[in-house]
């Protein structure tokens, strides 16, 4: 195929989308170390039949790492998260990619040698005083680390990919009706009638004892469950083989003690260890603590009272975890909250005089059709009166009339008529535009949507777990 592509005569091609590749790497320095006893398999995930491996990733994510700059790739060295974000990143879209080239296979596309040809032709990093340099070609790639062969495979990968999802991304011609009804329905303008019943206009005298502890029955105040936690932190630099070999071996030994029923402090202090005690916690308000992931807390909550975890890594190092006390979800007693519960009393007393009000007002306009001071408006979907009073008088007919709920009040709306927009090119234009990219994006998730159920993705766990260890 490249000697077809060196003697091929010159003439025009067409050029197609294909994203362009960096043509060089950083190195990323792994060891095989890391796979312990499953070197013998490094797939991480599966698509359907297709595999991709620990090599491809670490060779793709090396290519994303290539084309950062110097800052970002600093970044990717010093925070952990950073480079967490980019692993998941790289493997997301190698698995999209996937999908569609298996799907290119089912469907039989074939893309021959010279279309190949043409494609590395057509890339202008090859090319030399506007002609397609053979030299130029075989000096890129020696510095790239791609063969012949492999910066083939990755085109060709590259033309199928957009064989699958050329049509499918293609743009959406919505019809003129659908445009013009979004535009209309954006842009018209109501004319309202509305007035507001405060709470704060109506007074609340104190409650007795009696109407707080029927107020609390309704309305009582619950504690969620929280939990105490402790561990023990073996320090180590997980990405060097020798820290990481030394630091396992003491885990190890913890973990055989505390089996033996030695306390986690006492453990700490024999091997040289750090013991953390973490502050009680509820499942909404995680911990502050650098070591412990989500995903580490998040494991707390499947522990009972008293157990320990299995060895976990972490970015800082190996653990071992337990739950330490379970503080059950509770029901507060009434005399703790009393005090605090006259001033929702209050609140809730004015909200119910607000709402026989409002409801007064009601009944009068829809009797007489006169709704006392009332503030009359044109408004649109976003200015010309409260936020929830817009809210209802968009999802509502004209010549509805009828209570909104707020935060601080009740207001009594009726909607009176509707006025058409004036045609505004440029604003017709937005809004097809906006039809147009929603439509794309709906027939792309479908899309995706199939390919994920006809080509299910598969974890290896093992391999999975060692590679990106919390």
């Amino acid at each position: 195929m490249l000697e077809y592509l060196r003697n091929a005569a010159e003439k025009p091609v067409a050029k197609f989308l294909i994203a362009l590749l960096a043509f060089s790497f950083v190195g990323w320095g792994v060891a095989e170390w890391i796979f312990g006893n499953v070197a013998g398999d490094n797939t991480l995930i599966r698509v359907g039949d297709a595999e991709i491996t620990y090599q491809q990733f670490s060779l793709e994510r090396n290519r994303e790492m290539a084309a950062m700059t110097r800052e970002q790739q600093r970044a990717f060295y010093a925070d952990p998260m950073v480079a967490d974000q980019l692993a998941k990143k790289v493997l997301s879209n190698m698995t999209s990619q996937r999908m569609a080239e298996n799907r290119a296979d089912d469907l039989g596309f074939v893309v021959s040698d010279a279309r190949i040809a043409r494609e590395i032709r057509s890339f202008p990093e090859f090319q030399e005083n506007g002609q397609f340099s053979a030299l130029l070609f075989d000096s890129v790639l020696n510095n790239s680390g791609y063969t012949e062969a492999q910066f083939a495979a990755v085109l060709r990968n590259q033309v199928l990919r957009t064989m699958v999802l050329g049509a499918v991304v293609a743009p959406v011609k919505v019809p003129e009706f659908v445009v013009k009804s979004v535009y209309n329905a954006h842009y018209a303008l109501r004319d309202i009638d509305f007035v507001a019943v405060k709470f704060g206009d109506f007074k609340a005298g104190n409650p007795t004892d009696e109407e707080l502890r029927a107020f609390y029955a309704q309305n009582p105040r619950t504690v969620p469950e929280f939990r105490s936690v402790s561990y023990v932190l073996v320090p180590a630099e997980m990405e060097k083989p020798d820290s990481y070999d030394k630091g396992y071996e003491t885990i190890i030994k913890i973990e055989d003690d505390v089996i033996a029923g030695e306390t986690f402090e006492d453990v700490a202090k024999k091997h040289g260890a750090k013991y953390v005690s973490v502050k009680p916690f509820s499942s909404d308000k995680r911990p502050s603590d650098d070591v412990l992931s989500d995903k580490i807390v998040a494991g707390f909550w499947d522990m009972d009272e008293g157990v320990e975890s299995e060895i976990v890594e972490t970015k800082k190092g190996f653990i071992i975890a337990r739950v330490d006390k379970i503080i059950p979800a509770h029901t507060e007693e009434f005399e703790s909250v009393k005090q605090e519960l006259v001033a929702d009393w209050k609140r809730d007393a004015q909200k119910k005089q607000a709402y026989v009000r409002a409801n007064e007002l009601l009944v009068d306009l829809n009797k007489d059709g006169v709704l006392s001071g009332a503030k009359s408006a044109s408004v649109s979907r976003t200015t010309g009166a409260p936020i929830d009073v817009l809210n209802a008088v968009f999802n509502n007919s004209v010549e509805t009339n009828t209570i909104v709920p707020s935060a601080d009040a009740f207001y009594v709306l009726r909607i009176k008529s509707e006025k058409t927009p004036q045609p505004d090119a440029k604003k017709m234009a937005d809004v097809r535009k906006g039809l147009e990219t929603s439509s794309g994006v709906t027939i792309m998730d479908d899309y995706n949507s199939f390919l994920i159920r006809e080509y299910p993705v598969r974890v290896n766990e093992k391999v999975f777990n060692r590679v990106f260890a919390k």
